[in-house]
């Protein structure tokens, strides 16, 4: 029977034990910091890197994987004739899902590349489930329709401190950064499609809690939440607050609380945090 095997990206946050013991294969891009191009990959832990970036001199840049690295892998995955369902971060964060298309054309291997319209743990929802199908000996279309289910039923909500990286990196307008600047804003937004829309915004941390006791409101009514997922920028406290409520909603649920990767923070910057969940 043809095995299915996972590729994924390096902006896909999970544990690293699930990862490994579901045999995700991850895919590193790299971030360039002052001149020096760093792998995103184990050796590049968050916490260091939001050190790093602190005193860096410029707002560091991101690079999708090189189309021959993916090449290299697909061929490597698919020796055994095993398919490859290879998963990645929004085409509107990152050019990497085109260069796993084209690199999916190029390999020897039969790829087939999906753009999972999220990123983060948002994104690991069908990476983890891709792969736990996979160990169960599921069919390429069986574990590609559940993707496109979770990824249907998924939310995701970014909330952050200050908008200087995202100004900085072009992700929303230099008016509204200047503004939510000189006013200390606070902003909660809905991942939604690759775009972010603002749901909330405030002066103070205030924002946040009055907007997670909105969330916890709409939570209480959906009755099939199968997963939820809390990601942060060097903002444990706060991440773990809402763990805490979460976990009286769901007191049966194993909810991760995980360092967001350099890819992410380089964009959202410190004190940021994401809230994911999917349905069944």
């Amino acid at each position: 029977m043809t095995n299915v095997k996972i590729v994924t990206d390096s902006s896909c946050t999970m544990r690293k034990e699930v990862r490994d013991d579901l045999n995700i294969h991850m895919m590193p891009l790299s971030v360039m910091i002052d001149g020096v191009v760093y792998p995103d990959d184990d050796n590049l832990e968050g916490e260091r890197f939001m050190a790093m970036m602190e005193t860096a001199k410029a707002l560091p840049k991101t690079s999708q994987p090189p189309i021959g690295e993916f090449v290299e892998l697909y061929d490597e995955l698919g020796k055994d004739g095993s398919e490859i369902i290879s998963i990645h971060m929004t085409k509107g964060l990152s050019g990497t899902v085109e260069a796993a298309r084209q690199a999916g054309n190029l390999s020897a291997s039969k790829v087939t590349v999906i753009d999972s319209d999220f990123t983060d743990q948002g994104l690991s929802f069908q990476v983890i489930a891709a792969a736990k199908m996979a160990e169960e000996g599921a069919s390429a279309a069986e574990i590609l329709a559940e993707i496109e289910r979770i990824k249907e039923n998924t939310k995701l909500y970014i909330g952050i401190s200050t908008l200087d990286n995202l100004v900085k990196g072009g992700r929303i307008s230099r008016a509204t950064g200047l503004l939510s600047n000189v006013f200390n804003m606070k902003v909660v937004m809905d991942f939604d499609h690759s775009e972010l829309i603002p749901v909330v915004k405030g002066r103070g941390v205030k924002t946040f809690n009055k907007w997670f006791e909105e969330l916890k409101s709409e939570l209480e009514k959906i009755s099939n939440i199968r997963q939820i997922g809390i990601s942060h920028a060097e903002g444990l406290e706060l991440a773990n607050y809402f763990k805490d409520g979460l976990q009286k909603l769901f007191p049966d649920m194993d909810i991760p609380v995980l360092h967001t990767n350099p890819v992410i923070a380089t964009h959202t910057g410190k004190g940021a945090f994401a809230i994911m969940y999917y349905t069944n």
